[in-house]
């Protein structure tokens, strides 16, 4: 196993496959970080030499910001929001939608499992 930016990355897979195992990085940038290291795209990480690992391993904390910096990052700004006591800062604190989404129904994703109401049957 392969251990870039704190995440053992999938050895039988492409580079750029296993790359997007790390939270912050997709495709598109796996792609760029294979170019720039200039590794070809079929190339499995099992194949890569120890010089090539330490090349993306590089460039990755160099140029990407990836796992708990990218986390707290995110993090950091919906706290933000909340504190400042914006629409979009309550939203996150009640739990609802964002984005302008309905609630009426739908919305169980944010919301969570439906509860029950007790005396209403109809």
């Amino acid at each position: 196993m392969a251990r870039i930016a704190g995440v053992n990355i999938p050895t039988d897979k492409r580079v750029v496959i296993s790359l997007t195992y790390i939270h912050g990085i997709g495709r598109t940038f796996a792609s760029k970080i294979c170019e720039q290291v200039k590794i070809p795209a079929e190339r499995r990480v099992n194949e890569l030499s120890d010089a090539e690992t330490i090349q993306i391993r590089e460039l990755i904390d160099r140029e990407y910001m990836v796992e708990g910096d990218l986390r707290r990052e995110n993090a950091m700004n919906v706290k933000r929001l909340m504190d400042l006591g914006c629409y979009r800062g309550l939203r996150h604190r009640r739990g609802l939608p964002v984005r302008g989404q309905r609630t009426h129904t739908n919305a169980r994703t944010r919301k969570g499992p439906s509860k029950a109401i007790a005396g209403k049957k109809k």
